[in-house]
């Protein structure tokens, strides 16, 4: 069913690797139009199966709602769902399953996505449905009640009775402070049962427009076949000359921050140190160091951090790291760790300092090389899966990542220098971040 979104395609993208003999390559050979009326078109083939994923991706996420009418875009994602003039209310679902396909969709803080995964047979008809919801949504008053309803629901079970999720939470607020950033996909309760038919018509109007999405097709279909069907079915959606009036903060203060919280429904300690930098979209040469430093550092049993903290001193259970530079705005790099029972705060934060500066001070040219094979040398199953590649391409492109950066990862993350290592060390030091640590409230 419809769900928040989870990033998790950093994840992937991180995890896959290519030998480096095969740099030149491109990898996804993805072809690129635009119709007349603003919407981007990015193609990927994949002709080894009769498959096609479907991606309408809209630039449009929770950093883009009105001051206090939290949780609009993913309340609207669920009114999505529901009819038009030629679909009947809620019969989308049914349609999409009666023809073999499967579909979702997620809510980020900057994008909204659609996706149906059908036999290349059954594509027009997916494009039919995408295309008529994104110009023809019917909104009637007792749908919208019903679907607020169930996004109130899952706002009490997912956050509010959710020590875990309740946490990370009150760690991004207190990262991003006054930046749209901070603000939770689900909004908060009150702001939730606020919200009114009239702001999600309005909603819908502004920034559910072909000059404000990007619809991907993945699979055993042609650049040549999927102009001529998204002209056939997109085409004739009016262009709405769409400007964005997002604003989004700089962040200059090198703050820090710690939180800690204590919760009876937690059995196992929590930490999380998150820090701000940049994304790929402000810093290309800075994001491919930190992809490669988050992948030195936590990524993998054979990571520096994991050896040292889970196998040689045996301080945590769990350790990892991740760079999420798929953003509007900044991009997070963070560490996170599961603390082995009986250790304190204040030692696993000390070992965790100290294994960061040792392994810091040990990386050099040999170290670096490793760990571009490593993340360079699975790239190449991208190609062979049309889902994770409609996934990872669209939420690039959706944005602002140009299609030729999105060909040339692998190539960007090659001429990384261990300066440029050195430069993303020097930045995270002084970055603005948060500490915290979540733990079990015995006796409660």
């Amino acid at each position: 069913m419809i769900k928040f979104f989870k990033a998790i395609v950093t994840a992937v993208i991180l995890s896959f690797v290519l030998p480096l003999s095969s740099a030149q390559a491109k990898l996804f050979d993805i072809e690129e139009f635009r119709l007349d009326n603003g919407l981007q078109v990015i193609v990927i083939p994949n002709h080894k199966a009769p498959i096609v994923k479907q991606m309408v991706w809209y630039k449009v996420g929770s950093v883009d709602e009105p001051a206090g009418k939290g949780g609009l875009a993913h309340l609207l994602e669920h009114l999505m769902f529901r009819g038009t003039e030629d679909v009947e209310d809620g019969a989308f679902n049914q349609i999409v399953s009666d023809n073999g396909g499967v579909m979702n969709a997620f809510t980020s803080r900057d994008v909204t996505a659609y996706h149906e995964f059908v036999d290349i047979t059954r594509l027009e008809l997916m494009m039919f449905l995408e295309a008529d919801r994104m110009q023809n949504l019917n909104i009637t008053p007792e749908a919208f009640e019903k679907e607020r309803k169930i996004v109130f629901q899952e706002r009490m079970q997912m956050v509010e009775n959710n020590p875990t999720a309740a946490f990370g939470e009150m760690m991004r607020r207190t990262l991003w402070q006054e930046h749209p950033y901070a603000r939770p996909v689900s909004g908060f309760p009150n702001e939730i049962m606020s919200l009114t038919l009239e702001d999600a018509q309005n909603f819908y109007k502004i920034h559910y427009v072909p000059d404000n999405a990007v619809l991907v097709l993945s699979g055993d279909i042609d650049a040549v076949t999927a102009q001529t069907l998204a002209e056939k079915y997109f085409g004739k959606i009016e262009k709405s000359d769409y400007k964005n009036n997002t604003e989004f903060q700089n962040i200059k203060s090198e703050t820090s921050s710690k939180v800690l919280s204590k919760a009876p429904q937690i059995e196992t300690s929590r930490f999380v140190k998150s820090f701000v930098v940049p994304s790929l979209g402000q810093d290309k040469s800075l994001a491919y160091a930190f992809v490669l430093l988050s992948a030195y550092l936590g990524e993998g049993d054979t990571s520096q951090l994991y050896r040292r903290l889970v196998e040689d001193e045996k301080v945590a259970v769990a350790v990892s790291t991740a760079y999420d530079f798929s953003a509007r705005s900044y991009g997070t790099f963070s560490i996170s760790a599961l603390p082995a029972q009986g250790v304190s705060v204040e030692t696993f934060e000390e070992k965790l300092n100290e294994a960061l500066e040792d392994s810091i001070r040990s990386l050099n040219w040999e170290e670096l090389h490793k760990v571009k094979n490593k993340v360079l040398a699975g790239l190449i199953y991208l190609k062979d899966n049309p889902s994770d590649a409609a996934e990872i391409v669209g939420s690039l492109a959706a944005v602002g990542i140009s299609v030729e950066d999105i060909e040339n990862y692998d190539q960007n993350i090659e001429a990384v220098k261990l300066q440029d290592i050195n430069n993303a060390v020097k930045l995270l030091r002084k970055a603005v971040n948060v500490q915290g640590f979540l733990l079990p409230q015995k006796g409660a």
